[in-house]
């Protein structure tokens, strides 16, 4: 079975969680038997990265432009892989490399998937270019997809805006690799960034308003008087919020609690992942977290919106969700930082969550079974 999977970016210092679902899904698939193949920009590609491709057929393109991820590309090239694979997997929405994957895979006859992550809806910037990349080809990916493919159930409702009925709509949620290629070492995280034994509070994501990073340091200073040992770490590349975050650190009077990483490679992600007591996801919007799974992995229990898709942290004890506003991430913050002695075992119950349900070794099956029903080719 030929696979083509599109993106905008494979690495996730540019194309984020996106970028982590295309490579993790390829690469479980490449290991159980699939031939991969894979469209996308080499916009911020590291070599670990590109190492970690290997084995993986690859067409990585320049881009005329980091933010809209423009592939300068010649069409046939692109027209040359859909017409090897069996079937294509788009992943994310308003993207320029999907519109043309897309249109290709229309024009031959070949079976496409489409999962947006998340992304369908109008939210933030560019509002007028989104209307725009809808009007001219986006409505049209979605609608003549063989199957769209939703990671919650909360994000069903945005393809029935687009018009997709129920029947042409699957569930595979989010998945991780539960094979980490180095143990985490949370001491040296601690020692990496100045810290004792403080409680360690963690921000891992883009630094962008739908992230929501604004919301958690007003919560946070709410908790100052309360908590006044505890420490920020807000980890990830600025999306154009960066400034103005460190402003409000200045405002709030925070300098000597809250600290800026920057884009983490694996090793760091997982070593401070490791170190800290909880992870806070204070997103505005954003569809079943990544890095609440990877958080799981590691044993930290997670602070989430309801704006994530991911209800199941609360449900099983592995802590709390709450609306995406100040006031509700302070009190969810304080409850937790007040139990503290309990949160190694809300980070144990979340570990056994994502090991039961969450990674690439059991949604590996049923993503071959959707792509040998859209092919009629066997399973590998």
């Amino acid at each position: 079975m030929n696979i083509l999977f599109v993106c905008d970016a494979i690495d996730p210092s540019q194309g984020g969680g996106t970028a982590e679902r295309t490579f993790q899904m390829a690469r479980a698939l490449h290991r159980a038997g699939a031939h991969c193949m894979l469209f996308a920009t080499d916009v911020g590609l590291g070599e670990r990265r590109r190492t970690e491709l290997q084995g993986i057929e690859t067409l990585l393109v320049p881009s005329l432009s980091r933010r809209f991820f423009l592939p300068r590309v010649a069409p046939w090239r692109v027209a040359a892989l859909v017409r090897r694979a069996d079937v294509v997997q788009i992943t994310g929405h308003w993207s320029w490399l999907g519109a043309l994957a897309g249109t290709l895979a229309m024009l031959q006859g070949k079976p496409y998937v489409y999962c947006p992550a998340g992304s369908l809806r109008i939210f933030g910037r560019s509002a007028r270019i989104k209307q725009l990349y809808n009007r001219l080809v986006g409505r049209r990916l979605v609608r003549r997809a063989a199957c769209c493919i939703t990671t919650t159930e909360q994000e069903r409702e945005q393809f029935h805006v687009y018009g997709v009925p129920d029947d042409r709509i699957v569930l595979v949620p989010n998945g991780v690799d539960d094979e980490l290629a180095d143990a985490p070492q949370p001491r040296r995280a601690r020692e990496r960034y100045g810290l004792g034994d403080e409680p360690l509070l963690l921000f891992l994501g883009r630094l962008s308003p739908i992230k929501g990073p604004d919301l958690l340091l007003d919560a946070f200073a709410a908790l100052r008087n309360r908590h006044p040992r505890a420490r920020l770490l807000l980890a990830g590349p600025d999306s154009g919020q960066g400034a103005e975050l460190r402003q409000q650190v200045e405002r709030l009077g925070l300098e000597a609690s809250v600290g800026f990483t920057g884009h983490l490679e694996a090793r760091e992600k997982f070593d401070l992942l490791a170190a800290a007591d909880l992870l806070a996801i204070p997103s505005r919007h954003e569809v079943m977290s990544l890095v609440v799974l990877e958080a799981g992995l590691v044993g930290t229990p997670a602070l989430l919106t309801d704006q994530c898709g991911f209800d199941d942290v609360e449900r099983v004890g592995a802590g709390r969700v709450v609306a995406a506003n100040a006031d509700a991430l302070a009190r969810g913050l304080e409850d937790l930082l007040d139990a503290a002695p309990s949160l190694p075992q809300r980070g144990e119950r979340l570990r056994q969550l994502v090991l039961e349900r969450y990674t690439w070794k059991s949604l590996t099956r049923q993503c071959l079974e959707l792509f040998a029903q859209l092919t009629g080719k066997p399973i590998p």
